[in-house]
């Protein structure tokens, strides 16, 4: 017993605990960014945004090409349908950009905020690039640009508390809806 008269318990590892009515939510999968991220990529053999445009849509997640950039599903969402649009070129900073490449970045990013809102009808958006390792930058040397769907109540205390998020889809359907709906919704 605690000091709260509750009995305690030990899962199958022997560790203790005390009863409650959660779940546990592992996520064994996120093990790999985690630990990886700036070290992984050394360059453009082995970025996964310069290797994801030469395999298949649904393999890579991508959810539009076009001809300067793409929109691919981050394999680590915070929330479904979470964007990232990429240049193709291999650059890390937004200022390394085009001006035609530039011009369709923010095209992209328009168009995926809409389909979006058509597919999934969020209530708000979270739009940002991290510049940097330092910045924040996951991957540092290829630019990309979060667009992430928000919802109201779609923020709880899993992420801080037990560092883990709960996604209620799939990225397999949530790229199969995004990539249908890309054209219809101009």
């Amino acid at each position: 017993m605690n000091e709260q008269g509750v009995a305690s318990r030990q899962d199958d590892f022997e560790l203790p605990g005390v009863p409650d009515a959660f779940q546990r939510l592992w996520t064994p999968h996120r093990l790999a960014y985690v630990k990886g991220g700036q070290q992984q990529v050394t360059g453009e053999h082995n970025c996964p945004f310069c290797e994801a445009p030469g395999r298949g849509d649904a393999e890579s997640l991508i959810v539009y090409r076009g001809a300067l950039v793409y929109a691919v599903l981050n394999l680590f969402p915070y929330n479904p349908g979470h964007l990232l649009v990429c240049p193709y070129r291999h650059v890390p900073d937004y200022t390394d950009l085009t001006v035609a490449e530039t011009a369709e970045f923010a095209a992209v990013s328009q168009q995926a905020m809409r389909v979006l809102r058509a597919v999934s009808n969020p209530s708000g958006f979270n739009l940002g690039m991290n510049q940097g390792e330092t910045g924040g930058a996951g991957i540092a040397s290829h630019l990309h640009q979060h667009i992430v769907p928000r919802w109201g109540g779609d923020g709880n205390f899993l992420p801080i508390i037990a560092g883990t998020k709960a996604i209620t889809q799939t990225l397999g359907d949530v790229r199969e809806q995004l990539a249908g709906a890309w054209g219809s919704h101009g």
